[in-house]
């Protein structure tokens, strides 16, 4: 009995969530060679699934990704891996689950967040790190360019929120 594509989507997404998720909490990084194949293998499936429709729908999932994750990364709230595992995420789900997922993937984040500060006593220097990142423009007199500084207890692995945020936007369907 074959696999209804969406069954195929579902089991793809979260066998790479799962694991990059895993990872991430582990080393704090979500490897190229998890997150590229990923975005690969779906676009793939979806251009041989849908034609040239499923081709565009998986660009257009991949480029939302880009855009909403490329933001938060290139102010440095966020780590390239994640924009390329948010990308993969795109690539297989296209864009308006993908605008679903983002929703629940922020949600997910901010509470893990939160959990995650409070777990290392650091919500504070959290606190003041997410202030820095909103407002880049208020900076000392001569302090230039302000290079921001994570440690362990002010940064999250963030493939957790998206496996979450992810998974759950297959409910909301």
């Amino acid at each position: 009995m074959a696999l209804p594509m969406q069954g195929i989507v579902l089991l793809g997404s979260a066998t790479v969530l799962v694991v990059a998720s895993g990872i991430d909490l582990r080393t704090r990084r979500v490897p190229n060679w998890l997150s590229v194949p990923f975005l690969v293998i779906g676009l793939v499936v979806q251009s041989i699934a849908g034609k040239l429709p499923g081709t565009g729908q998986s660009l257009a999932g991949i480029a939302v990704a880009g855009v909403l994750f490329g933001i938060p990364c290139w102010i440095g709230a966020m780590g390239m891996g994640d924009l390329k595992l948010a990308a993969g995420v795109g690539a297989w789900i296209g864009p308006g689950q993908f605008l679903t997922a983002s929703i629940f993937i922020a949600l997910a984040g901010g509470v893990l967040a939160v959990g995650w500060a409070l777990w290392h006593g650091s919500l504070g220097a959290s606190l003041d790190s997410a202030g820095s990142l909103l407002t880049p423009w208020v900076r000392s007199p001569g302090s230039g360019r302000k290079v921001r500084q994570a440690t362990a207890a002010t940064a999250i692995p963030y493939a957790p929120a998206i496996a979450i945020g992810t998974l759950l936007s297959f409910l909301a369907r």
